[in-house]
């Protein structure tokens, strides 16, 4: 596939990794045109720098890893606005939560994802890859690979997602449509809050295994 990738961040970069490997074609565009060429240099495999206008065309999918202060700006400067992401998988790992307390902080209620899809007119967001930190996605277990859980409303976008995050080493699940969002990104400041307090996020969730 066509990827490009709006931003120049570790999650950029291991994601990109990834993707390079699988035999992707990775585009990347950034607020800095020196950091983006350094994460193409990184990457290889042909990875090229585009500005940010164009990083959208001719993609199969588009990956928005920029912290969520930045989302507005970066959708604007790729032209989202004028539906230059219209029919495009838009991949969002963003998280919009107070990592000091865990709430998420998009104003008014939703969810980032959907106040992504409303910068992105027609473009089809499906929220993923947010619940993992970017390192994990350098060495995932292949005997336990992280299972990632993705909202969207396209089903054609969701099955570009699950491409990726197979390529990148995770398990996909589906969790709903685009209007749950919100619940992922809850848990996000759910395991952040935890892990402040000194727990482990994933002892605090029951498991299934062996449940009949």
């Amino acid at each position: 596939m066509k990827i490009g990738v709006l931003g120049t961040g570790n999650m950029a970069r291991v994601l990109g990794t990834a993707w390079v490997r699988a035999g992707h074609e990775i585009a990347v565009s950034g607020r800095s045109s020196d950091k983006a060429r350094a994460l193409a240099d990184r990457l290889g495999g042909g990875a090229g720098v585009v500005e940010p206008e164009e990083v959208t065309e001719g993609q199969d999918a588009v990956l928005l890893a920029v912290p969520w202060e930045a989302v507005e700006d970066v959708l604007a400067g790729a032209g989202a606005g004028d539906g230059s992401l219209r029919g495009t998988a838009l991949i969002d790992p963003v998280n919009a939560v107070d990592h000091g307390a865990g709430i998420v902080q998009v104003d008014g209620g939703g969810s980032a994802a959907q106040r992504i899809a409303g910068l992105a007119p027609g473009a089809h967001v499906v929220k993923a890859f947010h619940l993992f930190p970017a390192a994990l996605w350098e060495r995932p277990s292949p005997s336990a690979p992280p299972v990632v859980a993705m909202c969207g409303d396209d089903p054609g976008a969701l099955d570009t997602a699950g491409v990726l995050v197979r390529d990148a080493g995770g398990v996909p699940a589906v969790l709903g449509p685009l209007s749950r969002s919100r619940q992922l990104e809850e848990v996000a400041g759910f395991a952040a809050a935890l892990h402040l307090s000194g727990a482990d996020p994933a002892a605090a969730l029951p498991s299934t295994a062996g449940a009949s």
